[in-house]
């Protein structure tokens, strides 16, 4: 159930339509004005200077998105957000941005290289590694002098959208039992992903996926329904067994769990790869089949209906085909799960993006009315997060999973969240709009074309004068 921002469905930035035409006005009359200080003197001919390719720096350019650079005092509940905690999440993701060789303009093994945001988080990261940032106040200033605010949303559309996600807790036993039937498995030796080597640490979620048949035959992976009839038991996959297939089904839309031992032990899982299916959300066949409303959707609903119907909830389970596969990791107890970046993530400061747009570390503020408490609250959520992860059903610029953290409650909270929010992207100035287009050169003016003369019509032969 998306909410509106306020009684007439309008959002405090304004709408879409409005953005572009503003921005259609301010290009026109920044082109209208330098044009006029340009304007060669009677009988002077103008040669513009046009400045060198490689002095020019473009404005940001996303493909199929709008955006509208705002000040910092636009951005609603700024002042008043606790951006020391956003800034202790950012550091930790400037220790693998910095690790990483920068990109040249040739090398295509780095992932961000193709991405308008590339390489421009090392600076910000140099600089907060430097910087005494010791409590809001500071780490505010930071993140003012390091980057430039810009609202951004798909063409067309008012805002973003999120969801939410959380890394759930259950019991599990490292060996089978009459309670403990349900296996956990890891990535199988004979799963390929095209492009990809077996011996990568975990494989893409999207993406061929494939089983080997002799030594050349490739066929799709398995898929939900051929797994759980026992297509790849008995090979010694098995990290750990849970009570039911819907505890599993939950961890594996999460992409990561704690599974609570016996003796009072935790193993942690991580997503590790996939069988090749597209992702089928449950809950929009439930609404599909008339048998939970979509304003009542949430994953806690769609938990009691699968316990009180045992027999449809293995056929339902089954219309999701894809399946995924786990990892252990070795964190402590108190850890949070390791996200896509390779990096913790940190409740209520992390979220998951569209990776095939946003480099990993980017600092979003996500400002939203949120059913935080409970289903028909509209909390006011107003905060600076960072992107640490990603998810096979996020995409598109303005799409984020919020991360709310480990056990039941953060579950009832991530369940709920399905609304409409504003993103604001922190870009590094490096990469600030309103610097660069400053330096992009002004068309040249269409020379004006003098009208040709009329052609003198003599007299034919025989006509009157």
């Amino acid at each position: 159930m998306e909410r509106k921002a306020d009684a007439e469905g309008r959002f405090r930035y304004g709408s879409a339509a409005a953005l572009v035409f503003a921005a259609a006005v301010l290009t026109c009359s920044a082109v209208a004005d330098a044009r006029s200080r340009h304007q060669p003197a009677a009988g002077e001919t103008h040669h513009p200077i046009r400045p060198r390719p490689e002095n020019i720096h473009w404005p940001l350019a996303i493909p199929g998105v709008q955006y509208n650079p705002v000040a910092w005092s636009d951005l609603p509940g700024w002042a008043t957000d606790d951006q020391f905690a956003a800034f202790k999440t950012f550091r930790v993701s400037c220790a693998p941005i910095l690790a990483r060789k920068p990109s040249k303009l040739s090398d295509t093994s780095n992932k961000s290289s193709d991405k308008f945001l590339g390489d421009s988080l090392r600076g910000p990261c140099h600089a907060a590694r430097e910087a005494k940032v010791k409590d809001a106040a500071t780490a505010r200033a930071f993140f003012e002098k390091e980057f430039a605010p810009v609202m951004i949303s798909r063409l067309g559309e008012d805002a973003g959208f999120v969801t939410g996600y959380y890394e759930p807790i259950v019991e599990g036993s490292r060996t089978k039992t009459d309670v403990y039937t349900i296996p956990v498995y890891r990535r199988p030796s004979n799963l390929f992903v095209r492009g990809y080597s077996q011996a990568s640490p975990s494989l893409p979620n999207k993406g061929d996926v494939f089983r080997k048949i002799g030594r050349r035959k490739l066929v799709p992976y398995y898929d939900r329904g051929q797994i759980e009839d026992g297509a790849i038991a008995g090979r010694g996959l098995e990290i750990v067994w849970l009570k039911n297939q819907t505890d599993l089904l939950f961890i594996q839309i999460q992409g990561s769990a704690r599974i609570k031992l016996a003796d009072g032990s935790m193993v942690r899982i991580n997503y590790d790869s996939h069988n090749g299916f597209p992702y089928t959300p449950i809950g929009r066949v439930l609404i599909e089949r008339n048998i939970i409303p979509r304003d009542q959707m949430s994953m806690q609903r769609i938990r009691e209906y699968m316990e009180q119907n045992p027999g449809a909830a293995d056929e339902l389970r089954r219309q999701n085909r894809s399946y995924i596969f786990f990892r252990e990791v070795p964190l402590k107890a108190d850890d949070e799960a390791v996200g896509a970046q390779g990096v913790p993530l940190t409740a209520g400061r992390s979220i998951a993006v569209d990776k095939a747009l946003h480099v990993y570390g980017t600092p979003f503020y996500i400002d939203g009315d949120l059913p935080i408490e409970k289903d028909t609250s509209n909390t006011p959520f107003r905060r600076l997060m960072v992107a640490q992860d990603t998810g096979s059903a996020i995409v598109g610029p303005a799409r984020a999973d919020l991360y709310f953290g480990a056990g039941v409650e953060a579950g009832k909270i991530a369940g709920r969240i399905k609304d409409a929010a504003r993103f604001t992207m922190l870009l590094p100035k490096a990469l600030d709009p309103v610097a660069h287009g400053k330096t992009v050169p002004l068309p040249e003016a269409r020379p004006v074309q003098k009208k040709p003369k009329p052609k003198r019509r003599g007299r034919r032969h025989g006509e009157a004068t």
